[in-house]
C-alpha cells in the first residue's frame, strides 16, 4: 500500500520552481523524455514564454524511496506572484508540507519572506532547498546566513540543487518522504474536500481539483458545494498524473480531481468545501472568502462590428478564470463594451494577451482604476470604480480611496532611490529593518492607485533590478479626490477621465493632453485639447490647423492688403470650426493609456 505525501513549492519569482517541479516529474517517470518539454505544468504560452505560473496545476508523483516504501507524492503547484495570494493560500492548506525555495544568487526576497509567513499560519512543515547552485554567481554561505537571519530557519536543514542541471533531486524527494508528516484524516467521518482550482473543459464541464481532508468520494455520489448549495451527480474521480488517471474512489488525503457535470466554473469557487448530499459536514473547511477585485479597467473592441465576437470571447475566458468580473458598459467616445475588474495588473496584462492570442481579439483598455468610497452630504456611502460614476463635487463630504502597505527588500545602497520613488507616490508611515548585513526592507503605506502605474517598473529601474516588491492591503483612508476630464475641442472624452489626487491632477492631465496632440491628425481649424477639473482649465495643448498662404500672391503693397486676406481666412476658420468635428483615431485611445500605464 502506498503511503501519501502532501506538498508544495513555494519561492518567489523566477528562482526555479517550475524548473524543480519538471526534474521531479522526469525522475518519477511520468513522461518519456522524448515527450518532455520545459516548464511542463505550465500549459499557457504565456506562462512558458514569461516564465510564471499563472494557474495552480496538481500532479501525483509515484516515488520508491531508499529503503523500498512506495509513495504517492502530491505537488500542488501554486503561483508565485501577489496577484493570486488567495490561490496560493487555498493550495497550502491542502499540503502538510513545503519546499521554500530560495535563489543561489540573488538570495531571500520580498515574496519568500511572505510566502514563509503563509506557510508558517498554517503551521507547514518547511524544507529550505537552496537552488541554482550550478551559477557562477552562486554565494551558498551568504544565502545560508540568510536563512538563518531573514527567515529564522536553520540553514544546515537546507537542501542544495540545481534544478537545471539535475542535481540533489533525489535528496530533496528523500527529504519530502521523511520530513514531510502523513497527512490526517478518516475515511470514516463525514466527506470534507477542500476546492484549491477548477479549469474548464469543452467535452466535459468543469474539472474541479480538489484536496479530500475526511471520509471518501467515488462515481455515482451526490456532492454538494457548501458556498451556494448546489448539488451535483459524480461522473469521474481520479488523480493527476500529467494526464487524467481515473480512480476508483478518492480518500482522506488524496488530491485529485472530480468530474460533475458542472457547467461553469464561477459554480465552484477557489476555498470552497464539498461534501455528500447524503451525510453531510456539520461545517465548512475554514478560510473560504469570495475574491473581490482590486483594479477595475473597461475593454472596447477596436471596430464596434466586433462587439458580439469579443461578448463570445468574454464568455469562454471566464470559463478559465473565475476571478475575472465582468458588466456591460457603454461610451460615447468608443461604443459599447465591458467593465471589468480583476485581481491586480498582472492578472489585467494576462487578461489582455490571453484575449489577443487565445480569442483573436484587438481591444481597447481604459486606463485603469481603484475602487473609491465617497461619503455625501446626507450620509450616503458610495463606491466608484468608474470615473463616469463620479458624484457632483458639491455633494460629497469625503473621499476615500484604498491603501495598501508595501515591503520592498533592497541592497542597501539602493535605499535613497527607493525612499524618493515612495515619497513621490505618496508613500507614508517608513519603516525599516534590517533583515542581514547588507540588506534592508523598508515597510510604507500607500495609496494603491499611485502604485497601479508604472511602479513596479521604476522600483526595477532605480535598483537595477535587485528590488523586490510585496504588498497586502491594508484600508481605506480619506484624501482630496478629483475627477480630470479631458476636452477635444470643448467636447468631453468620457472614455479618457480619470479620479486623481489633486495634486496629481496637472500632471496626468499634461500628459494626456500631450499624447493626444502627437495622435491627432490637424484638421482644418485649429483644435484645442484641455484637462479640466469641473469648469476649471488645468493643461492645454493645440493642434495647430493646416493653413494656405493667402498673402502668397501678394507682390509688396501695403500691409493693408495683406491683413485683410488674412482676416478673410481667419472668419473662415472660425466657421468651420463651429460646424467641423474631430475625429479622434483609435490609436489616440491606445497611446493615452499607454502612456499612464507604462
Amino acid at each position: 500500500m502506498h503511503q501519501t505525501r502532501n506538498f508544495s513549492i513555494i519561492a518567489h519569482i523566477d528562482h526555479g520552481k517550475s524548473t524543480l517541479a519538471d526534474r521531479m516529474i522526469q525522475m518519477t517517470g511520468l513522461v518519456e523524455d522524448r515527450k518532455f518539454r520545459d516548464q511542463i505544468l505550465d500549459n499557457m504560452d504565456i506562462e512558458r514564454e514569461r516564465g510564471i505560473t499563472i494557474k495552480s496545476q496538481a500532479v501525483t508523483l509515484p516515488y520508491v524511496d531508499a529503503k523500498g516504501g512506495s509513495f504517492h507524492l502530491n505537488l500542488i503547484d501554486t503561483p508565485g506572484h501577489v496577484d493570486f495570494s488567495y490561490e496560493v493560500s487555498r493550495a497550502l492548506v491542502s499540503c502538510e508540507g513545503v519546499l521554500l525555495l530560495v535563489d543561489a544568487s540573488q538570495g531571500v526576497e520580498a515574496q519568500t519572506l511572505a510566502n514563509l509567513y503563509a506557510a508558517m499560519e498554517h503551521d507547514l512543515v518547511i524544507i529550505p532547498v537552496i537552488n541554482k547552485i550550478d551559477l557562477p554567481s552562486a554565494d551558498i554561505e551568504r544565502v545560508k546566513e540568510q536563512i538563518e537571519m531573514d527567515l529564522g530557519l536553520d540553514s544546515d536543514m537546507a537542501l542544495l540543487c540545481s534544478a537545471k542541471e539535475g542535481v540533489g533531486i533525489q535528496e530533496v524527494m528523500e527529504a519530502i518522504t521523511r520530513l514531510v508528516p502523513p497527512p490526517k484524516g478518516d475515511p470514516s467521518k463525514p466527506l470534507t474536500a477542500l476546492v484549491f482550482d477548477a479549469n474548464y473543459d469543452p467535452f466535459r464541464g468543469t474539472i474541479v481539483s480538489c484536496r479530500i481532508f475526511d471520509g471518501e468520494l467515488k462515481a455515482g455520489d451526490v456532492i454538494r458545494l457548501m458556498s451556494n448549495g448546489n448539488t451535483y451527480k459524480v461522473e469521474e474521480v481520479g488523480l493527476f498524473q500529467l494526464t487524467r488517471v481515473p480512480q476508483k474512489k478518492l480518500s482522506a488525503g488524496d488530491v485529485g480531481y472530480i468530474f460533475a457535470g458542472i457547467k461553469t466554473v464561477q459554480d465552484t469557487r477557489v476555498g470552497d468545501t464539498i461534501t455528500l448530499d447524503t451525510a453531510p459536514a456539520p461545517r465548512p473547511l475554514p478560510g473560504f472568502k469570495v475574491v473581490k477585485p482590486v483594479v477595475f479597467s473597461s475593454v472596447y473592441p477596436m471596430s464596434s462590428e466586433d462587439y458580439e465576437d469579443l461578448t463570445a470571447a468574454l464568455e469562454k475566458y471566464q470559463l478559465n478564470d473565475a476571478a475575472l468580473v465582468y458588466q456591460k458598459d457603454s461610451s460615447a467616445a468608443l461604443g459599447l463594451g465591458f467593465r471589468c475588474g480583476f485581481l491586480g495588473l498582472l492578472h489585467l496584462e494576462i487578461f489582455q494577451e490571453r484575449l489577443e492570442r487565445e480569442f483573436g481579439q484587438s481591444v481597447i483598455m481604459t486606463v485603469p482604476s481603484v475602487r473609491y468610497r465617497f461619503v455625501l452630504t446626507n450620509g450616503e456611502t458610495i463606491e466608484v470604480d468608474n470615473p463616469l460614476y463620479y458624484p457632483e463635487p458639491a455633494t460629497i463630504e469625503e473621499a476615500l480611496e484604498p491603501y495598501i502597505r508595501t515591503s520592498i527588500l533592497i541592497p542597501e545602497r539602493y535605499m535613497g532611490a527607493v525612499m524618493d520613488l515612495c515619497l513621490e507616490r505618496r508613500g507614508v508611515n517608513s519603516k525599516f529593518n534590517y533583515p542581514s548585513q547588507g540588506r534592508i526592507e523598508i515597510q510604507f503605506d500607500m495609496p494603491l492607485a499611485e502604485v497601479l502605474y508604472d511602479f513596479y517598473d521604476r522600483l526595477k529601474t532605480v535598483t537595477q533590478g535587485y528590488g523586490s516588491f510585496d504588498y497586502e492591503f491594508l484600508d481605506y483612508r480619506a484624501n482630496d479626490l478629483v475627477k480630470v476630464d479631458i476636452l477635444v475641442n470643448g467636447e468631453k472624452v468620457d472614455a479618457l477621465s480619470q479620479i486623481v489626487h489633486r495634486d496629481r491632477a496637472r500632471t496626468r492631465a499634461l500628459q494626456a493632453c500631450e499624447r493626444l496632440k502627437e495622435e491627432i491628425p490637424r484638421h482644418l481649424f485649429k483644435i484645442p485639447i484641455q484637462g479640466a477639473i469641473g469648469g476649471t482649465i488645468i493643461a492645454r495643448s493645440t493642434i495647430s490647423p493646416f493653413r494656405k498662404d493667402v498673402t502668397a500672391k501678394c507682390y509688396g503693397g501695403d500691409i493693408t492688403r495683406k491683413r485683410k486676406l488674412l482676416e478673410k481666412q481667419k472668419k473662415g476658420k472660425k466657421r468651420m470650426k463651429t460646424i467641423g468635428s474631430v475625429s479622434i483615431p483609435q490609436s489616440a485611445f491606445v497611446a493615452v493609456f499607454r502612456s499612464e500605464s507604462k
